[in-house]
């Protein structure tokens, strides 16, 4: 500290204090900015481009073949891939931050608050472990990439670029664990942390006293164990594999990280945020208004009117979104309280809001459809079109018993008659929304585009319309929306890879194989063997989310259908409608939770006004099991 002039001192210090404090305020504020909104920034980045990439690929092959920019094909798609993978496990990082992972609590939410803390941290434990084992690993990977100077195709880069992918996304992953681990320690007793430790070391125990004679004990048990305790499903598989791998040495570690990059380095799953995206995009603006405005005019003056509204805009929604929750989410926002308050049941509103949504796996785009078609290496392209026939027999059965249960209970619209001019005029006004299905299928079965690029495509598509026609998206929303689709779709892309993991000990102890002698040793009979799989797969979407079960079980089924010689597109249809009926079956349930929660009612009274429902569901799925060609007969016109 210097004497100023007149003898006075510390001016200098308390001009400088407010410099200072404002640096530090400011250096906090930009640290929380990062912390916040790392994986975000880059996520919406990454949409962007490789939403562009795959467009201009399009573009280039079909409007502009005299632009001379190489071989553009190739290197956008090259592009595109590496960024996805980049980009899946940041999602997957904010997925884990967010706590918005796909798991089971069926079990924890029924324990007291403390133990199902001290079981979050013991899980965290161990998705820590997991990553550092894939870090550690992914460098190694890296350090062979540059060892051995392999380079890409296209643009002829080291491939140690892309495969490090996996440490940087699994190191990233690691501090979002870190983080809510120690959320999660903050509001334990030293007494609850004790647990979590006690918890962990126990379930070491099978890991440091079995040995390779029990890998089928060692992997589901674990795999069991992780779902029961609440740990996400995609880390419950990875980590059961490695455990497994561990103590057995089944397979080489150095697979863990290979798969975590190979398992997803195709070019069929980026069609699964594309479609995520275009969904959300187009799901929460007047695209959705507009076609719920088309229905209330084709089918309002019936009675049941807005329970046949509800139905016909989950099929159009469908056509767009690929997924069930979102279509309930949509729909029901809107239709649930209109529907209240032309005097339908709160219950029914909300049951046939849950059930319609079911509808959007099974008529295309679906996303189960893509992780099928992935898991069992079919086309994509053939699930689509065998499951349009399904769909809208599903659609017309769930009209007509809404139609039979409205007009017994006197439910109906204030219109009782049809306007040909109102009706044109809605249809109208819906063009640009009702063009999306055409764009996509079109492109699809035109062979104009691929699966991956029509999705591309239509999520260009919503995102033009919304920002520039209707106005409804701007860039704030248009940053949310490709945040939640990014966190949305990696968590799916999570499943793919650890269930690539998870896989690789099922075909080496052939387990499919095994499933396939017990179950034939019960019948050979391919109608008895086919209701043993349905009624398994009903069982399992009891409890399992849908793409959760389709990565782990087709692997096992695949073989078993295939020596019946049922066709795989067929079992494709079969798995799928199984599971979308588990969209609306408690406890998992997730389109009755969503419903239930948009119109803010009791669970249970939905689940009784369901059942009708419910049982028409189980009516479609026997004509789809036991008529193949109301699958396959449009899948026959395909070269």
């Amino acid at each position: 500290m210097e004497l100023n002039e007149g003898g006075s001192y510390g001016q200098q210090t308390s001009s400088s204090y407010p410099i200072n404090y404002r640096k530090q305020h400011f250096a906090k504020k930009l640290i929380q900015l990062v912390n916040d909104k790392f994986e975000e920034v880059f996520i919406v980045g990454g949409f962007l481009s490789f939403i562009i990439l795959i467009n201009l690929q399009v573009l280039n092959r079909y409007i502009l073949p005299f632009v001379e920019i190489g071989n553009i094909t190739t290197w956008t798609e090259e592009v595109s891939r590496y960024m996805f993978i980049y980009i899946s496990y940041l999602g997957a990082s904010l997925a884990i931050k967010k706590r918005e992972s796909i798991e089971v609590n069926i079990l924890v939410q029924r324990l007291p608050y403390h133990l199902q803390q001290s079981l979050s941290f013991a899980t965290s434990i161990f998705m820590g472990i997991f990553s550092v084992v894939l870090i550690y690993k992914g460098f190694q990977m890296i350090l062979m990439q540059i060892e051995m100077n392999q380079t890409s195709p296209a643009l002829g880069m080291s491939m140690a670029i892309p495969y490090s992918a996996v440490p940087i996304g699994f190191s990233v992953l690691l501090m979002r664990i870190i983080q809510i681990a120690w959320e999660d320690v903050q509001k334990m007793v030293w007494k609850d942390v004790g647990i979590s430790i006690l918890i962990t070391s126990a379930l070491c125990l099978p890991f440091l006293t079995l040995g390779p004679s029990e890998i089928v004990v060692l992997l589901f048990g674990y795999f069991i164990i992780f779902i029961l305790i609440g740990m996400p499903i995609a880390f419950a598989l990875g980590i059961s594999t490695l455990a497994t791998a561990m103590a057995t040495g089944a397979i080489p570690l150095n697979f863990f990280s290979q798969a975590a990059f190979t398992s997803i380095d195709n070019f069929p799953v980026m069609a699964i945020p594309f479609f995520v995206a275009a969904g959300i995009l187009m799901g929460g603006g007047k695209i959705i208004q507009k076609l719920l405005k088309l229905s209330d005019e084709l089918l309002g003056f019936l009675p049941g009117g807005l329970a046949l509204v509800a139905v016909v805009t989950s099929m159009f929604f469908s056509a767009i979104s690929g997924s069930g929750p979102a279509t309930v989410a949509a729909i029901g926002t809107i239709l649930i309280p209109t529907m209240v308050k032309q005097g339908y049941s709160i219950a029914f509103s909300t049951a046939i809001i849950a059930t319609a949504g079911s509808i959007g796996v099974i008529i295309p785009p679906s996303n189960p459809f893509v992780i099928y078609g992935v898991s069992a290496q079919q086309s994509i392209s053939k699930l689509f079109i065998a499951g349009i026939f399904p769909g809208l027999l599903t659609g017309v059965a769930l009209m007509v018993v809404s139609f039979l249960i409205s007009k017994k209970n006197g439910w109906r619209g204030e219109r009782t008659t049809f306007c040909l001019r109102s009706a044109f005029t809605a249809f109208w006004d819906a063009k640009l929304a009702l063009i999306v299905p055409f764009i996509i299928l079109g492109g699809i079965y035109g062979g104009v585009m691929t699966p991956t690029e029509a999705a591309a495509v239509a999520a260009a598509y919503g995102l033009i319309i919304g920002m520039f026609v209707y106005k409804d998206l701007n860039w704030r929303s248009l940053y949310t929306s490709l945040s939640k689709a990014g966190v949305t779709s990696s968590v799916i892309i999570m499943l793919i890879v650890m269930a690539t993991l998870f896989g690789r000990l099922i075909t080496l102890e052939r387990m499919a194989e095994i499933v396939a002698t017990f179950v034939l040793g019960i019948s050979e009979n391919t109608i008895v063997i086919l209701l043993l799989i349905n009624l398994f797969l009903l069982v399992v979407g009891f409890v399992l989310e849908a793409l959760a079960a389709i990565v782990i079980l087709t692997p096992i089924l695949m073989p078993m259908v295939i020596e019946l010689g049922i066709d795989p597109i067929h079992f494709g249809i079969i798995m799928v409608f199984n599971l979308a009926i588990g969209f609306i079956t408690p406890p998992v349930g997730v389109n009755l939770f969503v419903a239930a929660g948009v119109a803010k009612i009791n669970i249970e009274k939905v689940i009784h006004a369901v059942i009708p429902l419910l049982l028409t569901m189980l009516f479609v799925l026997i004509i789809l099991t036991y008529i193949p060609s109301v699958s396959l007969w449009l899948v026959s016109f395909m070269k």
